[in-house]
């Protein structure tokens, strides 16, 4: 088998017989794996393409050569224990990872590990989660949070089948706790990966589908390095982050693997990889009330099943309303309105529903009795989705 790794100690052979310090300046790094790639090229240029194990084996070498050089400085990163690990990934699910940056520090100020996770009372996970969206992520993480505290002493299971049972983590968090964390050689496929993957193999394959997911795990097995399988998985996250990009052009000209990308050779960005499309969102109409006693304003809990269930919102109705609408409703409320005007309108797109928002700034006597009267400078401390913060920022007085 033609390997990154086995290529690369052919090509550094050429030289001197000294093997580089992976440490030295980025330019020897550079050279190094541009020998690299030439060597693969004229192994296949001689008749000898690589299968697709091959292909993905070859990866090795120059993906982690080029990591070493070129990996950002995460904050998860710097030491990168089991809880931190964990913790990061399910903030960056569905996340930008500069997004994430301010809350994962702000997280593990104040839940520093497994037993403050389990114990934090659920209003104040869910206020620190705020903005990250998804917050049954954060549910999740405490259930499981609690369920190490009861069967694993307190610590995160190193194991990847064992991770996978508790609540929130799938395959592809376990693959990334377990080979970060405990250097255990589990694949971790996302979007960013499957993006990667294909274009090496230029596969036309659905990448949405479940069978070809686990098609990849199956082939990332067999060929990744099993010795850094940490960093193994973090240079294809990085090299899917910043140079095989989601939107736009990828920058195979500072990509590691461009010498095995099938993709690159044959010019085929605009079609892989390849996603069947998917169903139109629900779009859902809602009247959003800013209701207005003196300093206090008008919010609610949700439910504590389905979606945003238990956190805080403005009270809504469904549908376009009209002001009279509004003000016929919150009359019979036993409230009466003083004044009514338009707080605009908003969208938020959650994965399967959008919502568009219709929103009324109302000034009653007193808020009605079914809602919870917060003073306007407390607001901020209840968890209250980004659904909502085009309104929060007007409430608040912000532009």
């Amino acid at each position: 088998m033609y390997s990154g790794k086995e290529t690369l100690t052919a090509a550094e052979e050429r030289g001197d017989g000294q093997l580089p310090d992976l440490q030295d300046a980025a330019k020897r790094e550079t050279d190094r794996i541009s020998s690299a790639y030439g060597k693969l090229q004229v192994l296949e240029s001689d008749g000898h393409p690589l299968n697709r194990l091959e292909r993905l084996s070859s990866m090795n070498g120059p993906m982690l050569a080029w990591y070493e050089g070129h990996a950002r400085i995460l904050p998860w990163r710097e030491n990168p224990s089991p809880y931190r690990v964990w913790i990061s990934e399910i903030m960056l699910q569905q996340t930008r990872v500069e997004a994430v940056k301010p809350y994962f520090q702000r997280f593990l100020a104040e839940l520093p590990d497994v037993k403050a996770l389990a114990e934090v009372p659920e209003e104040r996970l869910l206020k620190l989660w705020e903005g990250l969206g998804y917050y049954n992520r954060a549910r999740n993480l405490r259930k499981a949070a609690g369920i190490m505290m009861s069967d694993y002493q307190g610590r995160v299971p190193d194991e990847y089948e064992e991770l996978q049972k508790l609540p929130g983590i799938g395959r592809y968090t376990a693959g990334a706790v377990v080979s970060i964390a405990y250097g255990k050689p589990e694949p971790a496929v996302d979007g960013n990966v499957l993006r990667v993957l294909s274009r090496v193999l230029a596969s036309r394959e659905d990448i949405r589908k479940e069978s070809v997911k686990r098609q990849f795990e199956s082939d990332l097995r067999q060929t990744m390095s099993a010795d850094r399988a940490g960093a193994f998985n973090q240079s294809l996250f990085e090299i899917g982050a910043v140079v095989c990009v989601p939107n736009g052009a990828p920058r195979c000209g500072q990509c590691p693997l461009s010498g095995i990308c099938l993709t690159n050779r044959g010019k085929l960005w605009n079609s892989i990889p390849y996603k069947a499309a998917l169903r139109p969102r629900k779009v859902e109409e809602r009247t959003i009330l800013l209701i207005e006693s003196g300093n206090f304003i008008a919010i609610r809990k949700r439910p504590d099943t389905g979606l945003l269930a238990s956190l805080y919102e403005f009270p809504g109705l469904e549908g376009r309303r009209t002001a009279e609408e509004v003000s016929d409703f919150l009359r019979e409320a036993g409230s009466s309105v003083i004044e009514i005007e338009s707080a605009g309108e908003s969208r938020h797109i959650f994965s399967h529903v959008e919502w568009h928002m219709t929103g009324y700034l109302v000034k009653v006597n007193s808020v009605p009795e079914t809602y919870l009267a917060v003073e306007r400078q407390e607001i901020r401390k209840y968890p209250l989705p980004n659904a909502f913060q085009a309104y929060i920022r007007l409430i608040n007085g912000e532009s």
